[in-house]
Formats: structure tokens, sequence, C-alpha cells
């Protein structure tokens, strides 16, 4: 009986270590996974930090960016008004000179017209009538 003692001891002692070493990795795996919780959070917290800064930063840079334009787009406006003013009284100008230059051709072609009926109707007067 001594023996089967002994490899009863023998299998209880074998048993209890690979408990003691999952214990001993259980509570490796629970201490790494509270570190890796804190740098997260860490992190996330140092992340946020700098997206709002970065956002801050753009919208202020947005809203600049945005008053430029805007003053720009006036700019152009007033410009493109005033040379279009400019240009529609130029045309206006040169339109009635032209509607001048085109009565005045219209009147003389208009009198030279009648002046040749004229003469071909005192060509016609001239002749003999048919009997």
């Amino acid at each position: 009986m001594k023996l089967g003692l002994k490899v009863i001891l023998a299998a209880v002692l074998f048993s209890a270590v690979p408990i003691a070493l999952a214990q001993d990795a259980t509570t490796d795996v629970k201490k790494g996974t509270e570190d890796t919780g804190k740098e997260t959070k860490k992190v996330a917290k140092e992340t946020t930090k700098g997206t709002e800064k970065a956002a801050d930063k753009t919208g202020h840079e947005t809203k600049v960016v945005a008053k430029d334009t805007a003053k720009d787009t006036k700019n152009v406006a007033d410009k493109t008004g005033h040379e279009t003013k400019v240009v529609a009284k130029d045309t206006a100008k040169g339109t009635e000179k032209d509607a001048k230059k085109t009565g005045s051709v219209v009147k003389k072609g208009a009198q030279d017209t009648g002046h040749e009926m004229k003469k071909v109707g005192d060509k016609i007067e001239d002749k003999p009538k048919p009997q």
C-alpha cells in the first residue's frame, strides 16, 4: 500500500501544479488587460484633445477663408457691375450712331430711288402712245 499511496500522492501533486500555473496565468492576463485599458484610456484622452485643437484651428481658418471669399466676391461683383454699366453705355452710343448712319443711308437711297423713278417716268411720258 505504500506504493499505492505514493502514486496517488504524486498524481495529486502533479495535478496541482497546472492548476497553480493556470491561476498565475489568469492573474497575469488580468493585470495585462487592466494595463492595456489604462493606456487605451490615456491615448483616447490625448487623441480627443488633439482632435479638439485641430477642429478649433480648422473652424477658425474656415471662418477666415469664408470672410475673405465674401469680400472678394463682393469686390468682383461691384467691378463687374461697373464694367457692365460702362459697356452698356458704350453699346448704346454705338447703336445710336449706327442707327443714325443707317437712317441717313436709307433716306439717301430712298431719295436716289425716287429720283431714278422720276427719270423713268419722264422718259415714258415722252414716248408717243401707240394707237
